[in-house]
């Protein structure tokens, strides 16, 4: 075996023995913390030498080992794009674990550590294997594996009854999603007589088009109900912010990443060619939720929660590089799809980074303040000042500011959608323009999201009292967040290196092979066969920099002509407080009238009064604002009606009679005998 290999199936011993220890030390909640967490580590770090391994010295592995049920092998492949993902899924894992040492110990005495980490160290170690699996039966195994270990972890703070009634509906929503794939397996099953992947893939032509577009419809609700597209996205907002924080770091910035990595390897890797259509659903798919997901999220103030929206934004700017991949390679425009997937990989890869750094900087937050509410925040950052730093770094990020690493991708992205404005005509030129307004509109939106989050909780006077108390969080948390922030700026700073390598990736994974040139970082261009798309991201970066120096020398070696003071600010005459400063929900109501008929916006007062029978002696007044949800209301609520008549009606054949129920088989068996003899 070769060392690739063999740091791989390390790995994947030292997660499970990361779970029994834990749980073995269940009544020692430090000793069990430990135990997790550093099997945790060990096997993330196994994991990303496995990746570097195959990325950049060796081409690819398989493990195979054989079954005595048919159907069933024990097959794992890692190739590029499996390593990709391996080495996301490990990095971020590897930083939670350190972070989720420290950030663990506040639940000492309250729940049970030696449960967190064994479902963690599970969790982990099923999201490695998801992205491996070479063969659907275990791929679907190793999904369920997935999904329960993260179902157990949304409930872990099982003491709060939201919590249980997030992870009922994540795990209501994960394993209706998991029909839908189960559905999609079958169908390539019934086509191709296996249920191996490298079988499929070889015998593309016996599938017909109509079962191919059976297959894109239900693999895209399956995995896209993880990935949390809109409108399957509802278990997400509530369920990301309910799991401890470096949970919700893997769960947002890496879980849902793997509904993308099926999506890949079956639209783009399995079936080479599908038809137009296919892209552009993908393409509106990616617009709406880009701009419902950062919509949502600035009517949100629980920070957990607003984090978790803009997951489903990110998801949506992903979905619109791969419908632009799947889009140029139905036209045979093969270079420009290169490039959209190296668009897509790459903001998957930022995604993780900077959300995670976001989660745990939020989960630094909650740990000191214990509680998730924006509004009850403020002046934060004298208290908590490399949380803070930390935290704007993420927000620079997210907000697609350089030279950080959201600008690149998102730079690329808009240069997929440009291309496909300028490349592509009839419905798909147009496709491709709403895509590229509609990730404008989101990148700004986003920025003012950001601009309310960070200046509502870090800056201005705090607004309760116990703010004044804290203290910074502790070293395991803090170093976390600094590699994840050195990293935002890494992958900005040399992201055309990143490009190169991921187009590597990117032509591995399709059927072609594109004439796709990535320079080196010093000139960062993507040229291409079918034409030229200037990046030119180090040209950018460098006039930044200089800009950002500039402004340094001004400021600090230019003499000022005065001096400066410090004084009280001019209040007309009354007490400065918190009551005084903006808030969050005001900060954000101007731009959700803006899109009132989006949102729906809703306004409901309480008015108390001193005496109860008096109506003229007002005490006070509770102004209550929220946001509807448009696809509960035209999509779930209906289907929830729909199922309840249904019941009802079953009810008269679920009538307990057990004489019935053997009719009802006696009938079923006549009728399989009837259709069998026809047959």
């Amino acid at each position: 075996m070769n060392f690739a290999q063999n740091t791989f199936l390390i790995a994947l011993l030292l997660f499970p023995a990361g779970a029994i220890t834990s749980i073995a030390f269940n009544k020692n909640e430090r000793l069990a913390n430990f135990t997790g967490s550093l099997f945790a580590v060990l096997g993330s770090i196994s994991g990303i030498v496995s990746a570097i391994s195959i990325l950049f010295y060796q081409g690819t592995f398989s493990v195979n080992m054989p079954s005595t049920f048919p159907i069933l092998s024990f097959a794992l492949k890692m190739d590029s794009l499996s390593a990709f993902f391996v080495l996301v899924i490990s990095t971020i894992a590897l930083l939670a674990s350190t972070y989720g040492y420290g950030y663990a110990k506040h639940y000492f005495g309250k729940y049970n550590l030696g449960n967190l980490g064994f479902f963690y160290n599970l969790f982990i170690a099923g999201m490695i294997l998801v992205v491996t699996a070479n063969n659907a039966l275990l791929f679907l195994i190793v999904w369920e594996i997935m999904s329960l270990a993260s179902y157990f972890l949304v409930i872990f703070e099982k003491n709060e009854k939201k919590n249980i009634k997030a992870g009922s509906l994540y795990f209501y929503m994960t394993h209706a999603g998991t029909a839908f794939i189960i559905l999609a397996f079958l169908l390539l099953y019934r086509s191709t007589g296996s249920l191996d992947f490298e079988v499929i893939r070889n015998s593309i032509n016996l599938i017909s088009p109509i079962t191919r577009d059976a297959v894109f419809i239900l693999a895209l609700i399956g995995f896209g109900t993880k990935a949390g597209i809109i409108p399957f996205h509802i278990w997400l907002p509530s369920a990301h912010p309910a799991a401890p924080s470096h949970v919700s770091a893997l769960m947002s910035g890496v879980m849902i990443k793997t509904g993308i990595f099926m999506m890949i390897r079956i639209f783009l890797d399995i079936f080479p060619g599908g038809p137009i259509w296919w892209g552009i659903t993908i393409l509106i798919i990616g617009a709406i939720s880009s701009i419902l997901g950062v919509l949502y999220a600035l009517a949100e103030h629980d920070i957990k929660k607003l984090l978790a929206y803009h997951s489903i934004e990110n998801i949506g700017i992903i979905l619109l590089g791969l419908g632009s991949a799947l889009t140029f390679n139905s036209l045979g425009l093969h270079s420009f799809a290169i490039l959209s997937i190296v668009a897509a990989l790459f903001h998957t890869l930022n995604h993780a980074v900077f959300k995670a750094l976001l989660f745990m900087g939020a989960g630094s937050v909650i740990s000191k303040t214990h509680t998730k509410n924006i509004e009850e925040y403020g002046g934060i950052i004298k208290y908590m000042p490399y949380t803070a730093l930390f935290f704007l770094i993420g927000s620079l990020a997210i907000s697609a500011i350089p030279p950080f690493n959201g600008f690149a991708s998102e730079w690329i992205t808009f240069q997929s959608l440009f291309a496909g404005i300028r490349s592509v005509g009839s419905v798909a030129e147009w496709a491709f323009m709403i895509a590229a307004g509609s990730l404008a509109l989101t990148g700004g939106l986003a920025c003012a999201c950001f601009v309310k989050v960070f200046g509502i909780t870090f800056l201005a006077r705090p607004r309760r009292e116990n703010i004044k108390q804290i203290t910074e969080s502790s070293f395991s948390l803090v170093f976390s967040m600094a590699i994840l922030a050195l990293l935002t700026l890494i992958l900005g700073v040399f992201s055309g290196s990143v490009s190169a390598t991921l187009s590597r990736i990117a032509n591995s994974v399709m059927a072609f092979r594109g004439e796709v040139v990535i320079s080196n970082v010093h000139t960062s261009a993507i040229r291409t066969g079918d034409g030229f798309a200037s990046v030119s991201l180090p040209s950018i970066f460098l006039i930044f920099g200089i800009l950002l120096a500039l402004t340094f020398i001004i400021f600090k070696f230019i003499p000022k002509k005065q001096r400066e003071r410090k004084v009280i600010t001019w209040d007309c005459g009354t007490n400065l407080g918190p009551r005084m400063e903006i808030t969050a929900t005001g900060f954000s109501r101007s731009i959700i009238t803006i899109f009132a008929d989006i949102l729906k916006p809703s306004k409901e007062v309480k008015t108390t009064f001193h005496e109860e029978n008096s109506n003229y002696f007002p005490k006070a007044n509770t102004v209550n604002l929220g946001t509807a949800e448009i696809y509960r209301s035209y999509i779930y609520e209906p289907l929830h009606k729909l199922m309840t008549k249904i019941s009802s009606y079953a009810g008269i054949w679920q009538n307990g009679n057990v004489n019935a129920y053997i009719l009802y088989i006696f009938i079923i068996l006549i009728i399989l005998l009837i259709v069998g003899a026809v047959k």
